[in-house]
């Protein structure tokens, strides 16, 4: 692996305790909290990916089958970022020789939605594997092989997905080479109602039309932002929350790839929102809410507006998820 490399090998693995099977959630997440361009985000309840690993005689990891995605994602071990991340960490743990992996992958989310799809499932897969083995990682050495895990997927290897999809909660991510990855604290009453109109975004399209460089006065107001929505979790101020969360560098590029993006704004605000943006790179939206009544209502009218502008959408309501990833039983 490149700078996130850890040296696992000192990792001492039982074989008498590895499980036959484990089946695996982990959450969709809101890249960017609006201001904060690939360093914030955070995860929520649904939607989210699913694995199902299993333990067989013959080494090595390989696809089983992949529900959900239209055919779209590849089969192959070293193609998959979930196989891959996976082979990539046994390799590390000096087991990929001697242990054998078979992968079914239940895409519950949409692909190219701006909530994290790859990131979600690579997390499964990573939780999976290290259930599997009896959890002999922390989520903090897991995490490198998450970020290459997005590498994989969109050849940038950032966190801001990875990040709150394993921890859980909101994330701040700092640094490169030297990553740190920052719990912050999530208000009680802190809800995204989240809207994903059904039009194509790709994520490299979004991050292309990026500007390399910008005014200094617009990254001192982003600067601000992000610090007064950090300062604004922390003390559990919603009205610093909502004046913080406003994007001046990243938003009016990408807008224009979404249809009705600043109508959609409107009705947020005008029904209560703290504050509106897109998750991700698009073209899911996200309003940021005090409870779950606003965050129904202001989905709702959205989607009322898209529909009659002929475009179909999905929503979703969802507190913060704290938790991350989970091991769900076989049974459910």
């Amino acid at each position: 692996m490149p700078v996130y490399q850890h040296n696992l090998k000192d990792k001492k693995i039982d074989f008498n305790t590895i499980l036959d099977k484990v089946r695996v959630f982990a959450p969709a997440t809101v890249a960017n909290m609006i201001c904060g361009f690939d360093i914030l985000g955070f995860a929520v309840d649904e939607p989210g990916d699913e694995v199902k690993m299993y333990r067989v005689a013959e080494p090595g990891v390989r696809i089983r089958s992949i529900v959900g995605d239209g055919g779209r994602l590849p089969l192959g071990a070293d193609r998959n970022t979930v196989s891959a991340c996976v082979k990539m960490l046994l390799n590390d743990l000096g087991i990929l020789q001697d242990i054998g992996v078979e992968i079914e992958l239940i895409k519950h989310m949409p692909i190219g939605s701006g909530l994290g799809s790859s990131s979600a499932s690579t997390v499964a897969g990573l939780f999976a594997i290290n259930a599997l083995l009896n959890n002999p990682l922390t989520k903090d050495e897991l995490m490198p092989y998450c970020v290459e895990g997005e590498r994989l997927a969109c050849g940038h290897g950032h966190a801001d997905n990875v990040a709150p999809a394993l921890m859980g909660g909101i994330t701040l991510v700092r640094g490169g080479a030297d990553l740190d990855i920052v719990k912050i604290p999530v208000p009680k009453e802190l809800y995204a109602g989240i809207v994903f109109p059904q039009v194509d975004v790709p994520t490299r399209d979004a991050r292309q039309l990026i500007k390399e460089k910008v005014l200094l006065k617009d990254a001192v107001t982003q600067w601000g932002n992000i610090a007064g929505l950090v300062a604004g979790l922390f003390q559990e101020d919603y009205d610093l929350i909502s004046r913080s969360m406003q994007d001046v560098i990243i938003e009016p590029s990408r807008a224009i790839l979404i249809p009705e993006f600043y109508a959609m704004k409107e009705i947020a605000l005008a029904h209560g929102a703290l504050s509106f943006g897109i998750s991700g790179s698009g073209p899911s939206v996200v309003a940021v809410s005090k409870g779950p009544e606003v965050a129904e209502l202001v989905t709702t009218k959205i989607q009322d507006h898209l529909s009659a502008n002929g475009i179909e959408s999905f929503k979703y309501v969802s507190a913060v998820n704290v938790e991350g990833p989970k091991v769900l039983s076989f049974n459910d």
